[in-house]
C-alpha cells in the first residue's frame, strides 16, 4: 500500500502544528527544500513559537498563520501535514477531507522517501531508552567493523529525520522511536518497520485514544504490515503482547526477564542469553550496567535481541549495555547532596512509569508526585508507594486526588501537599530527606498545569538541585 516518493514542487501544503520540539520545523524545511509552497498554522501565537519560527528564517516559500487556524488553509490546498498531537476528530481535518485534500504526516512521508532499513520502537514505557541503546550499539558496531554505512536516530526522539531523507543511503540503518499518535497515521498507508520492537502496552493516552483497545490497536500498527523477512520483537512478560505473535507477518522474537524464550533473548542472573534457531548462546553479563531497575533489564534485552539480529558483535552489545549512562529525564541521577541521592524521572507522565521507577529504586524514597492526570488507573502506583515510599510530596492539580488514594491505600506513608510552585515541592522534599534517602521526582502525571512539557519540568528540577 506504500506509495512512491511524492513530487512536491509547486504543491500547496499546509503544515498543521509547528510545535516546540522540532517536528513541525523539520517537515517544513523538507517541504521547502522540495519546492513546495508551505503554510504553517498553529493554535499557539508567534511569541510562544518564536524559537521554532526563527529556526525557519532561511526557508523559502513559507507563510505563517499562527494564533489560530483558518478554514481556507485546509480547503484551498493540495495537502495537509498533520502533527501527531492533532486529534483525529479535529474539525479542520474534516474540512480537508470534504474538500478532497490529501492528509499526510511527517512519519508517513519519511517512510515514502527513505529506502534504508528501519528499526521501529514503540511501547508505553521504555521506548526512548531502548531506541537510544540500539543506536549506540549499532554505531559502535559500525565503527568496530569500519563500515561505510551510517546510523540515523530519530522519530519521537531527538531530531525529525524527514529533512535528512535525501542524505540517507539505502545501506544505512535508521532507528525510529514511534509514538502511538505517529502509528495511527502509519497504519493508514499499510507499512511497518523492517524490525519492530514493542517494549510493553499499559494504559496511556486514553484521553486521545478513548479506549484501551484503540490504544493497543494503534501500537499494533508497528507490526501489522510486516512481511516475511521482517522481525517483530515483543515482550513475552506483557499480557497484551503475549497474544500478538500469531498476528505478525514476519519472524517473531521474544524477550523476557522472567522466563526462557523459544526464540529471542532472556536473562538468568545477570547473564543475557540469545536464542537463535533453537540454540542458546550466552553473550555476556550486565552486572555492571548503570541503568537501574527491572524495567531497564527489559529494555536491554530488547536492544540485545535487535542488535544480534542486525549482526552486531556480542562483545560490542554487552560493552554498550554496561556503559550506557541513560537518557535525560528518565530516572536520571542528578547527584548526591549530604548523603541524599536525587533522581529526575520527569518523563513519568503516567502512573505505570512512576510505579516502575519506584520499584527500581526500592526503598527509603521521598517521592515528588502530581501534576495534571491522564485519567488512568493509579492502583499499582499506590501499591508501589505503600511498599517503598517514606514520604510523598504532592503538587499540582492532582494533589488532592493522590492524597485521597494514598490515605486509602498507603496509610503508612507520610503525605505532604505543597503550594502552587514546583520549587515548593522540591524544597519540601529536600527538607524531609535524611542521609541514605532518595529524592525521586516521578510525578505519575503530565506537567501541563505548571510547565509546557516534561522537559521543562525535569530541567527545573535539576536546576533547583544544582543550586
Amino acid at each position: 500500500m506504500l506509495r512512491e516518493k511524492i513530487d512536491l514542487k509547486g504543491k500547496r501544503v499546509t503544515v498543521m502544528g509547528l510545535g516546540l520540539f522540532g517536528g513541525g520545523a523539520g517537515i517544513t524545511r523538507f517541504l521547502s527544500s522540495r519546492g513546495a509552497l508551505v503554510t504553517v498554522t498553529d493554535l499557539k501565537d508567534g511569541e510562544a513559537l518564536r524559537k521554532s519560527v526563527e529556526s525557519l528564517e532561511d526557508c523559502h516559500n513559507v507563510t505563517f498563520h499562527l494564533g489560530g487556524h483558518v478554514e481556507k488553509d485546509f480547503s484551498d490546498t493540495d495537502m495537509v501535514i498533520v502533527n501527531p498531537a492533532v486529534p483525529p476528530e479535529s474539525p479542520f481535518l474534516r474540512i480537508a477531507e470534504k474538500s478532497g485534500v490529501a492528509l499526510e504526516s511527517e512519519m508517513n512521508l519519511f517512510f515514502k522517501h527513505c529506502r534504508a532499513r528501519k528499526i521501529g520502537i514503540t511501547g508505553s514505557n521504555g521506548k526512548t531508552t531502548t531506541a537510544a541503546l540500539i543506536a549506540e550499539i549499532l554505531k559502535a558496531d559500525i565503527v568496530d567493523k569500519k563500515s561505510d554505512s551510517k546510523l540515523w536516530l530519530g522519530g519521537n526522539i531527538g531530531r525529525p529525520l524527514i529533512e535528512f531523507a535525501h542524505q540517507i543511503n539505502p545501506r544505512d540503518m535508521v532507528v525510529l522511536e514511534i509514538s502511538s499518535f505517529q502509528l495511527e497515521h502509519l497504519g493508514a498507508i499499510g507499512v511497518s518497520p523492517n524490525i519492530s520492537i514493542v517494549t510493553n502496552v499499559h494504559p496511556n493516552h486514553l484521553d486521545r485514544h478513548k479506549t484501551m483497545e484503540n490504544y493497543a490497536g494503534a501500537k499494533r500498527n508497528i507490526v501489522s504490515s510486516q512481511r516475511k523477512g521482517d522481525y517483530a520483537i515483543l515482550n513475552a512478560d506483557d499480557p497484551i503482547l503475549a497474544g500478538w505473535g500469531a498476528q505478525c507477518g514476519g519472524n517473531v522474537r521474544w524477550f523476557s526477564r522472567q522466563k526462557k524464550v523459544v526464540e529471542g533473548a532472556y536473562i538468568t542472573g545477570d547473564e543475557i542469553i540469545i536464542v537463535r534457531d533453537g540454540k542458546e548462546s550466552r553473550i555476556g553479563s550486565v552486572a555492571g550496567a548503570k541503568l537501574p531497575g527491572g524495567f531497564n533489564r527489559e529494555n536491554m534485552l530488547a536492544a540485545a535481541c535487535c542488535c544480534h539480529i542486525c549482526g552486531a558483535n556480542p562483545e560490542t552489545i554487552i560493552k554498550v549495555l554496561n556503559e550506557f549512562p541513560g537518557v535525560e529525564h528518565r530516572l536520571e541521577f542528578c547527584g548526591e547532596i549530604d548523603g541524599v541521592r536525587y533522581y529526575n524521572d520527569s518523563i513519568a507522565t503516567d502512573p505505570s512509569a512512576a510505579e516502575a521507577a519506584i520499584r527500581a529504586l526500592k526503598k527509603d524514597i521521598i517521592l515528588i508526585a502530581g501534576g495534571r492526570e491522564k485519567k488512568l488507573p493509579f492502583d499499582d502506583f499506590i501499591d508501589a508507594v505503600a511498599r517503598h515510599v517514606k514520604t510523598a510530596v504532592l503538587m499540582g492539580e492532582c494533589a488532592d486526588k493522590l492524597e485521597g488514594l494514598m490515605k486509602a491505600g498507603a496509610g503508612g506513608v507520610k503525605i505532604l501537599k505543597t503550594g502552587p510552585l514546583f520549587e515548593d515541592a522540591v524544597k519540601r522534599a529536600k527538607a524531609e530527606a535524611r542521609k541514605g534517602d532518595i529524592v525521586l521526582m516521578s510525578p505519575a502525571c503530565t506537567s501541563y498545569d505548571m510547565f509546557n512539557n516534561f522537559t521543562e519540568r525535569g530541567d527545573a528540577f535539576k536546576r533547583l538541585i544544582k543550586n
